[in-house]
């Protein structure tokens, strides 16, 4: 993401005396990336942001991987997941590696506190449930179908207004657009699937100042720290610059489409350094007289392939549901269920929705995992015919 953006009351040259209407000067804060030289975003609070009260460790944390015993293909089915917790100690993550983190989360209690990612950039998917991304940059309201995408360092707070149900990835890499899809400069190209009115930017900024305790949850490597102040941490009057958490609709998502099948790159919609983010969206199918529309099989030979089905009826897959999550490891072949192709022969259009993670170096599966996989699913390519048999115990 980068445009410029400003907020509330900023003065007119950075680094300079900024007053309150009391005469004492508000605190500006440099907030950027990459060591001053990525973009960022200047802040100016009514109380120092290092003003801090008390600290302590909150809690370790200790995601369980297993050690791989196969190399096949899995599906886990999040639904089955109990829904619990807030929505950031509700997260129930099932696959990572050091450079992502992939969850589920379905909170139904209330954030009694703030949080800060130290760590990486955040994506949460909306699949269900309306509320508020409340930070220091103001507040920005989610609906279903929506990527929340909040910059390392924010602090931030989850406010449902409904029941939610978000995918969650966590990054130690920084998340933006393909490079293909922008200038030189940043801005989106024509041949962009989406463009600058797609993005939502927070929609008001309410100033606190009221004096109180209150708690700030860090996560920085495996632990979460707290942080106590005794100011409100959106103390923030105003702002301007490059940083900032935003909004992306899945909806708003242009697939691209041709006279034969495209490959995935083409559902691109994030990039991180060491993973990509694709949509998958109600399009119209190849329009070649002889094309084939499911894709073809295809070896992830350098990829881990993750799939969300988020909605309507996947065009390659059986026996997938809703909130369904797919690993197809590198190293092996994956593709259309048996007689998905020939089903896809003369369709004209496609309804699914899904969220599609690929990662460059392989995932790990946590214990968490394991306890909603459906082990039938490496044996789902298999002919009709035979998996009945094994099903009825009259073949091995």
């Amino acid at each position: 993401m980068a445009f410029y953006h400003r907020m509330g009351e900023i003065p007119r040259k950075r680094h300079t005396m900024f007053f309150k209407p009391n005469g004492e000067l508000y605190r500006e804060q440099v907030m950027g990336t990459k060591g001053f030289s990525g973009i960022q975003s200047i802040l100016y609070h009514h109380h120092p942001p290092t003003q801090v009260r008390e600290t302590r460790k909150y809690a370790d944390l200790n995601l369980e991987f297993v050690g791989q015993g196969e190399l096949k293909h899995q599906h886990f089915k999040t639904f089955d997941l109990p829904a619990g917790g807030d929505p950031i100690f509700g997260r129930r993550y099932l696959l990572g590696n050091r450079d992502v983190l992939l969850g589920v989360c379905a909170p139904t209690e209330e954030m009694n506190y703030f949080y800060r990612n130290a760590d990486g950039d955040e994506v949460l998917f909306v699949h269900e449930g309306r509320g508020e991304l409340q930070s220091v940059f103001g507040t920005l309201a989610y609906q279903p179908g929506d990527y929340l995408v909040i910059p390392i360092g924010t602090t931030y707070r989850i406010v449902a207004r409904e029941q939610s149900r978000f995918l969650v990835i966590e990054s130690q890499d920084e998340i933006s657009f393909p490079k293909r899809y922008c200038n030189e400069r940043g801005q989106l190209l024509e041949h962009a699937p989406f463009c600058e009115r797609d993005i939502r930017l927070p929609e008001s900024l309410e100033t606190h100042v009221q004096p109180g305790e209150y708690e700030v949850r860090v996560k920085k490597q495996n632990a979460v720290y707290s942080f106590f102040f005794d100011f409100h941490p959106f103390d923030v009057v105003g702002w301007d610059g490059y940083l900032y958490p935003y909004a992306l609709s899945i909806h708003d998502f242009e697939p691209i489409t041709g006279r034969i099948h495209q490959p995935p790159p083409v559902h691109q919609t994030f990039a991180g350094q060491h993973f990509v983010i694709c949509s998958f969206v109600p399009r119209m199918y190849d329009y070649h007289p002889l094309s084939i529309p499911a894709p073809y099989f295809h070896s992830n030979v350098e990829s881990d392939e993750v799939l969300y089905y988020v909605d309507g009826n996947f065009m390659s897959r059986k026996g997938v549901y809703e909130g369904s999550i797919t690993l197809h490891p590198m190293g092996i072949p994956h593709g259309p269920h048996p007689g998905k192709i020939e089903a896809s022969i003369g369709k004209k259009q496609t309804k699914e929705l899904a969220v599609m993670l690929d990662t460059f170096r392989p995932l790990q599966v946590t214990r968490h995992a394991l306890l909603i996989e459906d082990k039938s699913y490496m044996a789902s390519w298999l002919p009709e015919e035979e998996k009945k048999e094994g099903q009825d115990g009259t073949a091995d």
